[in-house]
């Protein structure tokens, strides 16, 4: 009689510091190696295995198996299944005389399982946060002191693995938040501080993306002739992958157009490259433009980039063009026709915009749309280029009545100022 409650006393003993080392430990691996030694020291037992609960594909996984590589198997099945079913400890007698054990484990390792006890791990919340099974009980077999310390066990165990579950999952979302911030600082970092200063012209670019990081982009090179090149590029999608879409294609436009202002042939050569690096159903839309400001024209290819609007002051109206030139980055080898030519009178306009402004939809499910865009532009034809880029934004939104942005937001305007 001693001897068993010197035995109870010990395992309470062995529990009170799985307690200590479970509040200590503050990372999930340790702290799943802790509970597979502490379940084998407190139940007397050769084998344990830790299963956490994948509830969105309904399955459980082992994170750590005494001797046994990962393990995933359906919580429809098997053993550790009922437990994580039904939030009851399951014993298991005689293994291989109970219908629902599994042998395949045991034949791919050689271990031989003589009896068992699965039992949920629960959380503070009272949900299945796994199932803890222990193998061969070394005295023989399971008892009900053995039934005892499997509910406190599972409690508790299921607890610790909750809290740390939860504080890796904020840990995680932290980094991908800190990374999505560095994401958005570099790609801020790659718009223009401000526009060129162009005689006998006003330029103004503004960008607000939809996410931490946007598919969008505008740029402005100013180039030794005294030309500008100017960008507008919209990749499918936005984040972080249509972000380095768009860094690539900016890059490949500073670095082309530099070296040669033939429109036509940067815009084979870019197109080319990207379609090496894109994938299949990946592409951008772009503007790429060239102002001559001594010849007051802006000449321009629009790959797939529409429509453009452009204001004409002699006829005091917006007109509406569609793209020139098909997107970038689908088809290799493709040839694009000589560029359009803008010749700009004083008053005259070319906006440029992403199709985040003409497709950002009300409450009553309705798009912004062109004509939208356009009365906003005839209605502010007299502000300048960043005042009208600022008036445009704030129809949108009024428009939009409190739907969220959905879409990247990018518009460049080039204005001929008054002789």
């Amino acid at each position: 009689m001693g001897s068993f409650s010197e035995k109870r006393v010990a395992d309470l003993g062995a529990m009170l510091e799985v307690s200590r080392e479970l509040a200590a430990t503050v990372e999930l691996k340790p702290l799943l190696q802790k509970v597979e030694v502490a379940a084998r020291k407190v139940l007397g037992c050769e084998r344990a295995t830790i299963f956490l609960y994948d509830r969105a594909r309904g399955e459980l996984y082992s994170r750590l198996a005494t001797g046994v590589d990962e393990i995933r198997i359906s919580v429809e099945k098997g053993i550790a299944g009922e437990a994580a079913r039904t939030g009851e400890a399951v014993k298991v007698p005689d293994a291989y005389a109970d219908p629902r054990f599994n042998a395949d484990v045991d034949r791919r390792t050689g271990f031989k399982t003589r009896n068992m006890i699965a039992f949920p791990l629960v959380g503070f919340d009272n949900s299945i946060v796994g199932v803890l099974q222990v193998l061969n009980k070394v005295s023989g077999s399971f008892d009900e002191w053995d039934d005892e310390l499997v509910s406190t066990f599972g409690a508790q165990v299921g607890v610790a693995v909750q809290r740390q579950i939860l504080l890796d999952e904020y840990a995680e979302k932290q980094r991908i938040q800190e990374d999505l911030n560095i994401a958005r600082k570099i790609q801020q970092g790659l718009l223009p501080a401000h526009p060129p200063q162009v005689p006998g012209f006003d330029i103004a670019g503004w960008n607000k993306p939809a996410d931490e990081t946007g598919g969008d982009c505008y740029d402005f090179l100013e180039l030794q002739n005294g030309g500008v090149a100017i960008i507008v590029a919209d990749a499918t999608g936005h984040g972080i992958g249509p972000a380095l879409m768009i860094a690539e294609c900016r890059a490949l436009f500073r670095a082309m157009i530099s070296l040669s202002q033939d429109l036509s042939g940067v815009s084979c050569r870019i197109n080319d490259l990207l379609c090496e690096d894109l994938l299949e159903d990946k592409f951008v839309t772009a503007f790429l433009g060239l102002l001559s400001p001594a010849e007051r024209t802006l000449s321009y290819l629009s790959a797939g980039h529409g429509p453009l609007l452009k204001y004409v002051r002699a006829d005091d109206a917006v007109a509406e063009l569609s793209a020139n030139a098909v997107p970038l980055g689908i088809m290799p080898g493709m040839r694009f026709d000589a560029p359009d030519r803008f010749v700009m009178q004083p008053g005259d306009m070319m906006i440029l915009m992403t199709d985040g402004f003409f497709e950002w939809v009300s409450a009553q499910d309705e798009q912004f749309g062109v004509a939208r865009v356009c009365e906003v532009i005839h209605r502010n034809r007299d502000l300048s280029s960043g005042e009208i880029i600022q008036r445009m934004h704030e129809a949108v939104v009024a428009f939009a009545g409190g739907t969220s942005q959905s879409d990247d937001l990018t518009a460049v305007i080039v204005k001929k100022l008054p002789e």
